[in-house]
């Protein structure tokens, strides 16, 4: 079995990545450098498995990807009226958990791909009431830490737009369904309480339900980058800007490829595909640096089945930085961050904020700089990317 561990790592977040290369057939694995502690399977750990996949490690947020691009504009372009561009922005793009105000994409040509049929196998009640979710959400981006940038390469000063959100409420209920089929459940009961600890689902590729997941998860996949795509077309609008060049990819998803002369399937959970040659965005934290990254041919490269990191990997739980909700009052308490800190830090670099909480701060971050150099001599570093606006919920 081959495994490589970039970075360094609390016990937790190893002994979850031991356990997930002790369930099933497992060829190999991948901690890498922005890896921290999750459900089942870690975040930035990598599990390949011959003729399996694992819905429990592409986990919740299916096909959660990072989109980048670069448009025309010069940051002189842009400098002197960040702030009223931000305000558009945020008024544009719809953020939050179950949003669903943005029905406007609903003709949108995702609605035809013929791969919806995989839900009408479950049943047509199914099939229609995902749909109708899924055309209710596009466009939409979600919570937590999902972003939409506008960046300046400060080399060159083009400006960048970028954005990192998955397949919404469409791609939730597709890992719950399957999930829930797998433990003999119903698609649509309500998920069982899990531990942190569960083991890793595991579906074989070439059976009914396998064969099903895979394709649900891909559509999932579809969907997610149109959703990235007409957020990112739709804040270019605003800045009058033409896209001269793009950069996309998921980090949340099961790829089947070749390693070492055998087809096998690769999860990937908070970890981006670098093949050779092979382009990413990966951002930092709202006061740090982003990239532009591309995979290099290297024996290290190929022992970590081609896999680099995501973004630069949370270090504080979003419970001990925001502190714990009073319900009754609707605020935190005791939390490590305060706004003030947060707010300080992002001005300080430079950033004109819109939403965003201190468990998104930077100091619930590692710095990307660091988790880069861990993974040295399996990527190149094209862009350095500096934000300037930065869109949270």
């Amino acid at each position: 079995m081959k495994t490589v561990i970039f970075g360094e790592h609390d016990t937790n977040t190893l002994r979850q990545f031991e356990n997930c290369l002790k369930v099933g057939q497992v060829v190999g694995g991948v901690m890498c450098a922005d890896g921290h502690y999750g459900y089942s399977q870690p975040v930035g750990g990598v599990i390949v498995y011959d003729n399996q996949v694992a819905p429990s490690g592409v986990g919740y947020d299916i096909a959660c990807g990072n989109k980048a691009v670069k448009t025309n504009l010069k940051y002189d372009d842009v400098k002197s009226h960040m702030s009223e561009m931000m305000d558009e922005v945020q008024a544009a793009i719809p953020f939050g958990v179950g949003t669903g105000a943005n029905s406007k994409w609903g003709d949108h040509d995702i609605f035809n791909d013929p791969a919806w049929d995989v839900y009408k196998e479950i049943g047509q009640h199914e099939h229609d009431q995902l749909k109708a979710i899924a055309r209710e959400q596009l466009g939409t981006a979600g919570s937590g830490n999902h972003y939409v940038d506008i960046l300046i390469d400060e080399k060159t000063e083009d400006v960048w737009i970028g954005n990192h959100f998955g397949s919404r409420g469409l791609g939730h209920r597709t890992a719950t369904g399957f999930l829930n089929l797998a433990k003999g459940l119903k698609f649509s009961d309500k998920a069982p309480r899990e531990s942190m600890e569960q083991p890793p689902t595991l579906l074989d590729i070439d059976s009914e339900l396998g064969g099903l997941y895979f394709s649900a998860m891909e559509l999932a996949g579809r969907y997610a980058y149109a959703g990235r795509d007409i957020v990112i077309n739709q804040v270019a609008e605003i800045l009058g800007a033409e896209i001269v060049q793009e950069v996309h990819n998921h980090h949340n998803y099961a790829w089947k490829e070749t390693h070492f002369g055998k087809e096998y399937i690769v999860v990937r959970k908070g970890a981006t595909p670098a093949a050779p040659g092979q382009l990413g965005f990966v951002g930092g934290s709202m006061g740090d640096i982003s990239v532009i990254l591309e995979g290099v041919d290297s024996e290290k490269s190929r022992q970590a089945f081609y896999s680099t990191v995501h973004g630069s990997g949370r270090i504080m739980s979003r419970t001990k930085a925001a502190g714990r909700m009073n319900w009754k009052t609707r605020k935190r308490v005791g939390g490590a961050v305060s706004e003030k800190e947060m707010h300080r830090a992002v001005r300080e670099f430079g950033v004109e904020l819109r939403g965003g909480g201190t468990d998104e701060s930077p100091f619930v971050y590692r710095k990307l700089k660091d988790v880069l150099k861990a993974h040295e001599g399996t990527i190149n570093v094209l862009h350095v990317l500096k934000p300037i606006g930065v869109l949270m919920d």
